[in-house]
């Protein structure tokens, strides 16, 4: 079955078309044409499941605080605070990427957005090329890890462990990156002032009073959604799918708020809602099939049998999954390996000792990095639709390699301290 996705998929063929392929070709030699009914119970339980409803809504929250002009309005506000700082626009932007990150929850549109407010900006004042590349592609990559991630949503259910679990457990990770970007940022700006220089002295300087002005019409407001969203989450109040409604609503009401709630951006928004769940949902529909079909035919014991001849430690064992979902993020989009990769050997490291809920940011993490690794980095081609020809490829792949580097120490700190992803999960929830 294996062979079979990977064949297909090196063809060009979709991944869901490969999934549901394999999964009928292989269910129908094993279970004849009773496996039709199968599959189309397994449609029914993709569209029926309550837990997934959250997809749209988070993905609609963030195409709507994306197309309503929000997100330009918090970007000046944070280059308001940090223009005189050492690399004050990279500041920015990495900060505006965590805050839309934490309101959108959909891979790659946090990049897109900020990019392209951030960029023009960035080369205006004669910042470094490979270190615009590297903010921009790394900072997007926050939407992966950073709640209420889309990823999160589906890896739940897969992993069979709690959502909000998973929430509170993101948190900290994700904070504790995005600050490692912030600090490497600050340092080149010291060390290499022309990487990324002041603001021109003769820029006019906004009162503090006009200042905190224009932050809490911009900053406050989504800032107040972001923590109703997680915060009703968190504390048990609502489900995820109830709080992605809230979240929806929300971004609305912002938008009617300041006024840049438009039919056209309205109908942009829904269309880019409809088109990121159905591939989101197809995919997931896939997948299921093709792991019931795995499951079916013996698959796992076929896997725990082999790895019991191996006879690998625990640790090597975790560290072989590991480079796998690292290596085939190169080639498949992140909810394709986790559809192979978590509900097969989830089950596996849990017996092993490993808590799941651990190894689930961990393999965020993972993910993550290959996200951003060369050649064949999916943030590389986000950025290269939106960049301007003076900015190569070249560029885009040597500014990745320090980011690259605080993505390793970020996962060796979570694998030497557990307790990054643990601790907020049991003081919320036990």
């Amino acid at each position: 079955m294996f062979v079979a996705l990977f064949a297909l998929i090196i063809l060009g063929f979709p991944i869901a078309f490969c999934l549901i392929g394999v999964a009928l070709v292989f269910g129908i030699i094993r279970y004849e044409d009773i496996y039709i009914y199968q599959l189309l119970g397994r449609v029914e339980s993709i569209a029926s499941n309550w837990v997934l409803a959250a997809v749209p809504l988070f993905v609609f929250m963030g195409s709507v605080l994306e197309r309503s002009g929000i997100a330009e309005r918090l970007f000046d506000a944070f280059r308001l605070w940090t223009r005189n700082l050492p690399g004050g626009i990279a500041i920015a932007a990495i900060l505006m990427c965590v805050m839309f990150a934490a309101s959108s929850g959909v891979v790659g549109a946090t990049e897109a957005v900020v990019g392209l407010l951030a960029i023009p900006a960035m080369l205006k004042y004669g910042y470094d090329k490979k270190l615009i590349s590297g903010v921009i592609c790394s900072g997007g990559s926050l939407g992966t890890i950073i709640p209420p991630s889309v990823v999160l949503i589906i890896l739940g259910p897969m992993a069979n462990v709690s959502i909000g679990r998973l929430f509170a457990a993101a948190m900290i990770p994700g904070l504790v990156l995005a600050f490692l970007y912030l600090v490497y940022v600050v340092l080149l700006a010291l060390l290499v002032p022309s990487a990324a220089p002041r603001s021109h002295p003769d820029e006019p300087v906004v009162p503090l009073k006009e200042k905190l002005v224009i932050t809490a019409k911009a900053l406050v407001p989504p800032l107040l959604l972001v923590v109703c969203v997680l915060g009703s989450i968190l504390a048990g109040i609502a489900s995820p799918t109830e709080a992605a409604a809230v979240g929806g609503a929300g971004g609305l009401i912002l938008s009617v708020m300041y006024g840049s709630l438009t039919w056209k951006a309205l109908g942009q928004a829904i269309m880019q809602t409809l088109r990121v769940t159905t591939m989101i949902m197809f995919i997931l529909m896939g997948g299921m099939m093709f792991t019931s079909v795995f499951f079916s035919l013996q698959g796992m014991s076929l896997i725990t049998g082999f790895v019991s001849a191996l006879d690998l430690s625990p640790w090597m064992f975790l560290f072989i999954v590991l480079l796998l979902a690292f290596l085939l993020g190169f080639f498949l989009e992140w909810i394709s390996i986790l559809l192979i990769f978590i509900p097969i050997f989830t089950p596996l490291l849990t017996h092993l000792g490993f808590d799941p809920i651990w190894f689930c940011i961990l393999f965020l993490l993972i993910i993550q990095t290959s996200y951003l690794t060369p050649p064949m980095a999916p943030a590389i081609f986000y950025l290269r639709g939106i960049s301007p020809p003076e900015i190569t490829l070249s560029h885009m792949y040597w500014g990745m390699v320090p980011f690259l580097l605080i993505q390793g120490l970020m996962i060796l700190l979570v694998i030497l301290f557990p307790q990054l992803a643990l601790w907020l999960p049991n003081v919320f929830f036990g």
